[in-house]
C-alpha cells in the first residue's frame, strides 16, 4: 500500500476514534450563562459612521516591550529588549513603552541603560507604566532619572466587576485612586523639575459605564491641568473586548465630545484582540476621534494579543494615507521579531504572514501574472492588481518566491511565470500548460509545495536535450543552388553510430525528414520557436518544438545550446525522443 494512502487511512481511524469518545449525550455549551458585559453611552451619535476612512495617520505607541514581554512565556533578555527598542525606533516610532519598571528588575535596568547609554533618540519619547499606587509610582519616577522625554503613564480599574469582586469599592472610592496618583504624579515632576507628560488609562473601559468612565477621566484631568503646549493623554482600552466594534466607537465618540480641556488633550486607543476585533477596534476608535494607537508589531500581547499596529498602518497605505512608519522590509521585521520573543508570526497575519500574498490556485496566478503584465506595460498611476490587495514590493516581498507559489492546485499561468521570471524560459502556451500537468502530477504526489528550482528541474528532465533513443551527435548540411539544405545527420540510435543523408527546405526540415525517412517515424505539424536567454558571447539559446504523433497527441521539446540552429535540432530530438517514449 503507498505511503500516501496508509497515512489517509491512519488519519480517518484516528478521527473515527475521537468521534466515537465524544460525548454527545447533551448540550455542553450553555450560552445563557452569559450576558452583555458592556454598557451603551446614554447618549449615542453615529454622524463619525459617515467617513469612510482616516483621513491622517494617529500618533502610534507600542507597547511591545511592556505590554507585549509581560504575555511571552520567557520574557526577552536586557540585550533583546535593546535590539527590539532598536528595531522600533528604525521603524519610525516615536512613542515607545519601555515597561513597567517597578514591576521586575529587569524592566528598571532595561530603562537604566537606555538612559545611562544614551540609547534614546531626541525625538523619542519613552512611556512608562504604573498602578496608582503610591510606592511603586515613586519607583517609577526613580527609574525615570536622566530621561529628556517621557510620558508616566498611570492606571487603575474601574470597570463594575473589577470594583466589585476584585477590590469591593465604590465608584467615588475608585475614582478617588485615579485623583491621588494623578497628584503624586504632577508632585514628583514638579519636584524633578522635569517635564514629563502625563498618560491615564481607566483600566478594563469597555465593562465600565461610559459616563463614569468619562467623570474620572475628566477628574485626572483637573488635576493635570493640561494645555496645548503640553498636552495630557487619555487612554480608553478595551482591555478586554467585550462588544462588536462599532459599540466601541461609540463609547470613543461619548468621551471625545465630552472630555475636558479637548484641545489639550491626546485621546488614546489600546485595543485588545479578545474577539478577533483588535483592527476593527482601532480603525472605528480613529473615525470617532481618537488621536492615538497603543499596539504592538504582530499583535502580540495578552491572551489573544494587542491590536496589531502594522495591520491598522497598512491597512492606512494600501487607501492611500501615509501611515508615517515605515515598513519596507518587513522580512526583516518578522525575522527580528521571532528571534527576540520566541514568537512564530501566523503564516496567513495580515501582510506579514509567509502565505499572505500567495497563489497557489491556477486561475488566481494566471489573473496575477496577466494583471502584472499590464501593470508593467500600462504603469498606472494607482495600484489595481487582481487578488494583490497592495504591491508586495513595498514590502519587501518578491512575486516569485511570495505570490505565485506552485502545487497541485496551480495552473499553467503560475508555472509559466515561474520559469519566465525566475530562468527567462518563455516557453509557447500550450508547452506551459503540458508542463504545468507534469508539475501538478509530481507536487500531487509528493504532497508538497514545489519551489522554483524543483520545477525548474522537472522542465529540463522531461524536455530538454533528451537523448535517448536518438541522439544527435553531428550534422552537416550546406545550402544548394535552390536554396534548399542537404548533407548528413550524424546520430546514435540506441547508442549506435548511424549516418542518414538530409535534405529539405531548410536545416530543421532536412534533418527532421531524415528521422521520417530513415527510423519509421511518422508526425506531423511541426511547431517551432525559440529565444536568446542571455545576452553576449557566451550566450546560450533555447528552443522548442512540438509534434502530432499518429495517436494524435502532441509532443514537445526542448533544445539548449550556444547555437540557435543547433538547439533547435536538438529541440526537434527531444520531441520525437518523447514520442518514442510515450510521453
Amino acid at each position: 500500500m503507498p505511503f500516501a494512502l496508509q497515512r489517509r487511512r491512519a488519519f480517518l481511524f484516528i478521527c473515527l476514534d475521537d468521534a466515537m469518545k465524544y460525548d454527545t449525550g447533551g448540550t455542553i455549551m450553555n450560552h445563557t450563562k452569559y450576558t452583555k458585559g458592556y454598557y451603551m453611552p446614554p447618549e449615542i451619535r453615529l454622524d463619525w459612521l459617515r467617513m469612510d476612512a482616516p483621513d491622517k495617520a494617529p500618533i502610534w505607541c507600542s507597547v511591545d516591550l511592556r505590554d507585549g514581554n509581560q504575555a511571552l512565556i520567557i520574557p526577552m533578555s536586557l540585550d533583546e529588549k535593546l535590539a527590539f527598542f532598536d528595531l522600533l525606533v528604525r521603524v519610525g516610532f516615536k512613542e515607545i513603552e519601555v515597561g513597567f519598571p517597578a514591576a521586575s528588575e529587569t524592566e528598571y535596568e532595561f530603562l537604566r541603560r537606555l538612559v545611562d547609554d544614551n540609547l534614546i533618540p531626541d525625538d523619542v519619547t519613552v512611556q512608562v507604566l504604573t498602578q496608582a499606587r503610591e510606592h511603586i509610582i515613586r519607583k517609577t519616577f526613580d527609574a525615570l532619572r536622566g530621561v529628556k522625554n517621557a510620558i508616566v503613564h498611570v492606571y487603575n480599574p474601574t470597570s463594575a466587576a473589577q470594583r466589585e469582586q476584585v477590590f469591593a469599592r465604590s465608584k467615588e472610592e475608585i475614582l478617588q485612586i485615579a485623583v491621588d496618583g494623578a497628584k503624586l504624579l504632577k508632585k514628583l515632576t514638579e519636584e524633578a523639575g522635569a517635564n514629563y507628560r502625563f498618560e491615564y488609562s481607566p483600566e478594563s473601559f469597555t465593562g465600565t459605564e461610559p459616563e463614569y468612565a468619562l467623570e474620572v477621566c475628566n477628574a485626572v484631568l483637573d488635576v493635570w491641568q493640561p494645555t496645548p503646549d503640553r498636552k495630557a493623554i487619555i487612554n480608553l482600552p478595551s482591555t478586554v473586548q467585550m462588544s462588536m466594534s462599532h459599540v466601541y466607537g461609540m463609547q470613543i465618540a461619548y468621551v471625545n465630545e465630552r472630555l475636558k480641556y479637548r484641545d489639550s488633550v491626546v485621546l488614546s486607543l489600546h485595543p485588545h484582540n479578545d474577539r478577533g476585533c483588535g483592527v476593527a477596534d482601532a480603525e472605528m476608535g480613529l473615525l470617532a476621534g481618537a488621536d492615538r494607537v497603543e499596539g504592538t508589531l504582530f499583535g502580540n500581547g495578552e491572551r489573544t494579543g494587542n491590536v496589531d499596529i502594522i495591520t491598522v498602518a497598512m491597512n492606512m497605505f494600501a487607501l492611500g494615507v501615509d501611515p508615517n512608519l515605515d515598513f519596507s522590509d518587513l522580512p526583516h521585521l518578522v525575522e527580528v521579531y521571532e528571534q527576540v520573543t520566541r514568537m512564530q508570526v501566523n503564516p496567513r497575519q495580515p501582510y506579514s504572514g509567509a502565505l499572505v500574498f500567495a497563489a497557489f490556485s491556477g486561475s488566481h496566478q494566471d489573473a496575477i501574472a496577466k494583471g502584472m503584465k499590464h501593470w508593467d506595460e500600462n504603469k498606472p498611476k494607482h495600484w489595481s492588481l487582481p487578488y494583490l490587495y497592495i504591491d508586495p514590493k513595498d514590502i519587501g516581498r518578491t512575486y516569485d518566491g511570495d505570490v505565485i507559489r506552485i502545487n497541485s492546485q496551480s495552473g499553467r499561468g503560475g508555472v509559466g511565470y515561474i520559469m519566465e521570471q525566475q530562468y527567462g524560459i518563455s516557453m509557447p502556451k500550450k508547452m506551459r500548460e503540458d508542463l504545468s500537468y507534469r508539475v501538478k502530477s509530481v507536487s500531487d504526489s509528493g504532497h508538497k509545495e514545489l519551489l522554483p528550482d524543483e520545477i525548474y528541474k522537472v522542465f529540463m528532465d522531461t524536455y530538454v536535450n533528451v537523448v535517448f533513443p536518438f541522439e544527435l551527435t553531428d550534422f552537416h548540411l550546406k545550402k544548394q543552388p535552390d536554396g534548399t539544405r542537404m548533407g548528413d545527420v550524424h546520430l546514435k540510435v540506441d547508442g549506435e553510430d548511424r549516418t542518414y543523408e538530409a535534405r529539405g527546405n531548410g536545416r530543421l526540415d532536412a534533418i527532421s525528414n531524415a528521422m521520417q525517412a530513415n527510423l519509421g517515424l511518422r508526425y506531423t505539424n511541426l511547431t517551432y520557436s525559440e529565444h536568446a536567454l542571455e545576452i553576449g558571447q557566451t550566450s546560450r539559446a533555447i528552443s522548442y518544438i512540438s509534434i502530432t504523433g499518429e495517436d494524435g497527441k502532441t509532443y514537445w521539446g526542448a533544445g539548449l545550446d550556444t547555437d540557435i540552429i543547433t538547439s533547435s535540432i536538438l529541440a526537434l530530438f527531444s520531441a520525437i525522443n518523447r514520442m518514442k517514449a510515450g510521453h
